[in-house]
């Protein structure tokens, strides 16, 4: 797509979604430029990934710098995921660079560098021979070879190919059977961490995680910036899947090589249980992967594909995600009306709140949880327009969301990195706006705010959520509901 000339543009400054789910589109070079970027937030977008996996630092930086231009234009805090590529398994190459598998046959991994053949390759990962045993599987090019080890020993690994055909020099070999002793961040990995936090990236997607210390070890290089979103891919991570989500900041299903590793039947539910688990803990959940992968060449989804995505709604993950659709797609802006056009249907559906309401998680024993609990029971019970929550950190939006409430969050916040990180949050509004110094100055700013961002109008009332003493992380006890009288903007402020 041709770069178009960026004009500044006064829609959309602000006003809120009407829908609580979140939209995260994926940059590249169909979208990157600032006039697509403005588009995509107009029609949907909340968030924007930016996939490690392809471009260099010079373009990466170039998107990252257009988003944030076009994030102060429309006065909205975007959040950016920088999605590292984390580490690759491949086989070698091959005469002529292909060969062919014939299905039954026996077939050779070993750690001989010289091109292959329709009997061996080469398999340039020493790690993988030492863990492999008779009976495990070995899946190549996204599954489309199937290898099941006959023995391995230090250097060879000899399958029976359950599943033949063509392969190609460095396709992808996924390893669903075994723990794989490979550290989720390769040095490329580093890198681009490195520099997202340089560009102040709001959340880091960390790949191929498949126990807890991989996510302490991210946590660790990120030295206490931004926010990590571990990617649910492997078998290996659903299996400790608690202890990584309370490691984490919020949890991506990474449907793509889970749906390799796992027989298909086995991703809906284990994506459901992943939404739910971490909705329990009270953290962002992402839903991810071809959910409308025919948009990439299609101006229209498959019905297929559109009760996918409603189905991640009626779950209650807070956010959906495009992937090539509009990295590299031929209609990026529709796909993501589409999606805003599905999310909204569902959500105005009557039986949704019944549905997200399915999986609930005890409230922990504490005030905050207790206010949480009881905004969410309030917006249920009275005509309740909006919830305002007074937060610096973040946690009490978060605890608040966790509910699902039948209102939506008006999130106000002095911490910009707070309100662009809860961009990926359900029914979350973000507005970073200066601190206050009293109750009085709370409530005046909660209705004036409430009235800029289309939160009610003369008569409404909303619930307001916040901590005494003010700018105190973690000291959320305060509740009060009030009723806008509809001239607060005329008050000097």
């Amino acid at each position: 797509m041709a770069s178009i000339p960026y004009r500044r543009s006064p829609h959309h400054r602000g006003i809120k979604r009407q829908r609580k789910v979140k939209i995260l589109a994926t940059l590249g070079p169909a979208s990157r430029d600032k006039e697509t970027i403005a588009k995509l937030i107009q029609r949907g977008a909340d968030a924007f990934r930016v996939n490690m996996s392809h471009g260099d630092h010079d373009t990466h930086r170039e998107t990252i710098a257009n988003v944030r231009a076009v994030e102060k234009d429309l006065m909205r805090p975007i959040a950016i995921l920088c999605d590292l590529q984390g580490p690759k398994l491949r086989v070698g190459t091959f005469e002529g660079g292909k060969a062919f598998i014939k299905h039954g046959a026996h077939f050779t991994l070993d750690r001989n560098p010289e091109p292959g053949n329709d009997d061996r390759v080469c398999l340039p990962h020493p790690e993988l021979f030492g863990i492999l045993e008779k009976g495990q599987r070995l899946l190549v090019d996204d599954g489309k070879l199937q290898l099941r080890v006959i023995r391995a020993s230090a250097d060879e690994i000899l399958c029976s190919a359950e599943v033949g055909g063509p392969i190609s020099d460095r396709k992808g070999v996924n390893v669903p059977d075994a723990l794989v002793p490979i550290p989720a961040l390769t040095e490329k990995d580093r890198r681009d961490l490195a520099f997202a936090m340089d560009q102040n990236a709001d959340w880091i997607g960390l790949s191929f995680v498949q126990r807890p210390e991989d996510v302490a070890e991210a946590r660790r290089l990120m030295g206490g910036k931004g926010a990590l979103m571990a990617k649910i891919e492997k078998p290996a991570a659903v299996e400790s899947l608690d202890a990584i989500i309370e490691m984490s900041d919020g949890i991506m299903v990474a449907r793509g090589d889970l749906g390799v590793e796992l027989l298909p039947e086995e991703v809906p539910p284990i994506q459901k249980h992943i939404v739910e688990k971490t909705r329990a803990f009270g953290k962002p959940v992402v839903v991810a992967t071809q959910m409308l992968e025919s948009m990439i060449k299609s101006p229209s989804p498959t019905r297929a594909e559109v009760s996918d995505v409603a189905n991640a709604v009626y779950d209650g993950a807070d956010a959906v995600m495009l992937s090539a659709e509009t990295a590299a797609g031929d209609w990026p802006v529709e796909a993501v009306t589409i999606m805003d056009r599905i999310a909204v249907k569902v959500e105005s559906d009557v039986t949704y709140r019944e549905r997200i309401h399915l999986a609930k998680a005890p409230l922990d024993a504490t005030t905050a949880d207790a206010l949480s609990g009881s905004c969410a029971q309030i917006a249920d019970t009275l005509p309740i327009e909006g919830i305002i929550v007074f937060t610096n950190s973040g946690i009490s939006a978060r605890r608040v969301a966790r509910e699902r409430p039948g209102a939506p969050m008006l999130v106000l916040t002095p911490s910009e990195e707070t309100a662009r990180r809860g961009a990926l949050l359900w029914g979350a509004h973000t507005v970073q706006t200066r601190d206050i110094g009293s109750f009085e100055e709370m409530i005046a700013k909660g209705k004036r705010m409430a009235l800029r961002h289309g939160f009610g109008a003369a008569g409404t009332k909303l619930v307001v959520l916040a901590g005494v003493p003010f700018g105190i992380p973690g000291s959320t006890n305060l509740l009060h509901i009030v009723t806008l009288s509809g001239n607060e903007l005329d008050t000097p402020q």
